[in-house]
């Protein structure tokens, strides 16, 4: 690290230096936009060359996946606390696109993509494959005994991509006019939980007035 670089406060550490890297294309992202946000931004705003930069994250793609997925164990923290009182796969999909689709966008870093516009971005990056993990994860977090249910971990991979697709859907073109919170629970229920085939086999018959 430069002595003259960080505008004269080093960091610690790679820790702090990554951090602060993040902090600040979080910044030149709301400025700037996503698409038009350079690492040329970034280092201009660290007060350091792009070199340094380029040491901790190779490119702006690679940073602002950073940045989005930065605050993201707290935020399941929060979804996990705030969705406490769901017990069955029904409820888990439904709330689980709901909470995310009313709260998401205010997150300070993981929404930063919501609130700048580019959901280009979540639709390229929320159904990777570690998105789909994280997804599995995220259900995972809620009280629902999943294995009584028939799940096994690829249908949890499974459930979880279609959780994030519906949940982009939703993001990208929501209803017009604007349904309630109570009515897309219902459209929910009604059109997109599955009853899947593994809780059949299992002796469990799952429907959509579960919970």
């Amino acid at each position: 690290m430069r002595t003259r670089g960080w505008q004269g406060d080093l960091p610690q550490d790679s820790d702090e230096a990554r951090a602060r890297i993040l902090a600040a294309a979080a910044s030149c992202v709301e400025r700037y936009g996503a698409q038009k946000t350079r690492l040329a931004d970034v280092a201009s705003e660290l007060g350091v060359t792009r070199q340094t930069v380029y040491r901790y994250y190779s490119s702006v793609d690679e940073m602002l996946v950073a940045v989005a997925t930065a605050g993201t164990a707290d935020f399941l923290d929060r979804m996990a606390v705030a969705l406490s009182d769901v017990h069955t796969p029904q409820d888990a999909i439904t709330e689980t696109i709901i909470y995310c689709l009313r709260v998401l966008p205010d997150e300070p870093m993981i929404g930063l993509m919501v609130r700048a516009g580019e959901t280009e971005f979540f639709t390229r990056e929320a159904t990777s494959a570690s998105a789909v993990a994280l997804g599995a994860q995220m259900l995972r977090r809620l009280d629902v005994d999943w294995a009584a249910h028939g799940y096994d971990d690829d249908a949890m991979a499974g459930l979880a991509e279609l959780v994030m697709r519906v949940w982009l859907s939703f993001l990208q073109y929501p209803a017009n006019p604007p349904r309630s919170d109570d009515d897309l629970r219902e459209f929910i229920r009604t059109w997109v939980c599955p009853c899947h085939p593994a809780a059949r086999t299992a002796g469990i018959e799952p429907s959509l007035g579960d919970g």
